[in-house]
């Protein structure tokens, strides 16, 4: 029996020994494809903060929206199967909703001085928001302007109308709104955007240059309106739990890979887009520039979306203030 006793005593004392000394483990998930640029800038930054860490600690990351979308993401990052992400605003707006002010207004910002101008004016105030909700903001990058991929070429909002396109399954407000001007909005999940437009069920998707050449979609959907539709804007973020369970210099180490990740991201990131759209060209894309006159359509379509957006896809208080901040940059108030 007292033999028994030490057994079981021995085998407790080694559960207990295991608990007490796992590995810390952070687990990260994007839709950015593997070996992308931000891939690459996930991987440096988690071997920054494995290094710091120490004792074993593990860094995975999950590339290629292999832990589903981003609003799937965010869910699992709340109950703790991914301790972060790099999510655009279609996912961090499951976390805080202001942030959707930084790319749902569409033909508001002109440049990405504006954006890198309003971004940082907001961002402390935005990163306590997000602090608040339960996760930590490690980096702001950005992927490129949105521009319209279409099978057929269009010019004018009106073209539009007589095609379906993609819209982020988990942006129903988005959705509505589109329905209400007249469009076809198919909502669907980013990896299904490429067999989607192959099989017809969408003719007309809203992304990123980069994002066209790195999934092929400009060899089903040649035709890109040259026109700067919206800023995608991102952010590396993790759980407050994960942070807080890190040892001190693993924070710093992970605070520091994160902003100068961040930086690299917004830099490559705009240079791509230039790249993408020549090397799409080379391959066939054609690009449709807007004359004065049908540009002045589009900027018409923006305004009158800003009503149906402020207080419904962008708190009312965010979108006074960033559009605010816009004209006082814009009068050389800066």
């Amino acid at each position: 029996m007292l033999k028994l006793s030490r057994l079981a005593a021995v085998i407790l004392g080694l559960l207990l020994g295991g608990t007490a000394l796992a590995a810390p483990q952070l687990r990260m998930g994007t839709l950015a494809p593997k070996n992308s640029l931000y891939h690459r800038q996930l991987l440096e930054v988690g071997e920054a903060w494995r290094t710091a860490q120490g004792d074993g600690a593990k860094y995975l990351v999950y590339p290629d929206g292999s832990q589903g979308g981003e609003t799937d993401m965010a869910r699992r990052m709340r109950i703790g199967q991914l301790q972060g992400a790099l999510l655009s605003v279609v996912g961090l707006r499951e976390i805080e909703p202001s942030i959707a002010a930084l790319q749902n207004m569409p033909l508001l910002f002109r440049s990405w001085d504006e954006v890198d101008y309003v971004r940082e004016k907001i961002r402390p105030g935005m990163e306590r928001k997000f602090l608040e909700k339960g996760f930590v903001v490690l980096a702001w990058g950005d992927a490129g302007w949105v521009r319209f991929f279409s099978k057929e070429p269009a010019l004018r909002p009106e073209d539009y109308k007589k095609m379906k396109f993609f819209a982020w399954a988990g942006e129903s407000e988005q959705q509505e709104i589109m329905k209400s001007l007249g469009y076809t909005p198919v909502p669907l999940e980013t990896s299904d955007i490429l067999p989607s437009i192959q099989t017809g069920m969408i003719n007309a998707v809203p992304a990123t240059p980069y994002f066209a050449l790195a999934t092929q979609i400009y060899n089903t959907a040649p035709h890109m309106l040259d026109i700067n539709w919206a800023p995608i804007v991102g952010a590396l973020v993790v759980t407050r739990k994960s942070w807080d369970e890190m040892s001190p210099t693993a924070r710093d180490a992970l605070r520091a890979a994160g902003e100068k990740a961040g930086a690299q991201m917004r830099a490559r990131a705009r240079q791509e887009v230039d790249e993408a759209v020549e090397a799409m060209k080379k391959r066939g894309l054609k690009v449709n520039t807007p004359t004065p006159e049908q540009l002045k359509e589009w900027n018409e379509l923006a305004e009158r979306l800003y009503p149906r957006i402020r207080g419904r896809m962008v708190p009312a208080d965010t979108f006074d203030e960033v559009t605010g901040l816009l004209k006082a940059y814009r009068a050389g108030k800066r």
